[in-house]
């Protein structure tokens, strides 16, 4: 993937990039900017020249605009509900950073142990595009913003990523393993006295016994994932 930035007169910086996957232009408006300054970022196929994604932008401005407007909304209601902190100024970054390379291997690896993963390298790092990452070739990237969520939701986004050690994929697999590995780990949490963990004790019930696939509750990985998609980035 390649790109370059665009000084756009009503939006400010703009990331465009070409993509050999992407088969249309598509444009993703973040709640923050990341770093370089850009909130909104068009990706296009390779073929296609810059002009096109700009075209496309010109097209789209007044949904862009729209789109700006409700991130701001809904950053606003995060930072009133405790789910955010609004504009982060890197001494808070770097607190973040500290914490989360003293916590977040080590959680890594005690999960690692305890449930039979191997990866090769663990990095923290800072962005705002996703909680974490697993590539093929065994790496793990882990976004310092983890240290900010409850202990369940920081643990699920670790599982999350070692599971994908063994499956590559989004799959009924994959899904059937984070979601014994999250029952596993809340019943430790709760042993533990987490208060945050206790939210989740119909579904550790449940799995107890041997209801959970007719009870009528969700999945709990789609519960935690969605839990996760209310917080906020720094």
């Amino acid at each position: 993937m390649t790109g370059k930035i665009h000084n756009d007169g009503e939006f400010g910086p703009v990331v465009l990039r070409k993509n050999v996957r992407s088969r249309g232009i598509s444009i993703r408006v973040r709640g923050s900017a990341n770093r370089d300054g850009c909130r909104i970022s068009v990706t296009l196929p390779w073929s296609l020249r810059y002009q096109d994604g700009l075209n496309y932008l010109e097209k789209r401005r007044s949904w862009v605009r729209n789109a700006l407007t409700v991130q701001d909304r809904r950053t606003e209601e995060a930072v009133a509900e405790g789910r955010a902190v609004g504009k982060a100024d890197e001494g808070l970054v770097e607190r973040l950073r500290k914490e989360a390379k003293a916590i977040l291997p080590r959680k890594a690896a005690f999960f690692a142990g305890r449930y039979g993963f191997q990866y090769k390298r663990l990095t923290i790092k800072h962005n705002s595009s996703n909680w974490g990452s697993c590539s093929r070739a065994g790496n793990i990237n882990l976004n310092l913003n983890l240290v900010r969520l409850p202990e369940p939701l920081c643990d699920y986004v670790i599982l999350h990523e070692l599971c994908h050690l063994k499956e590559p994929n989004h799959g009924p697999k994959f899904h059937a393993m984070l979601e014994e590995l999250c029952l596993n780990n809340l019943r430790r949490l709760a042993s533990l006295g987490s208060p945050d963990a206790v939210k989740y004790n119909p579904w550790v019930q449940a799995a107890d016994s041997g209801t959970l696939s007719t009870c009528g509750l969700p999945p709990l990985d789609t519960v935690l994932s969605r839990e996760i998609s209310r917080w906020r980035m720094v």
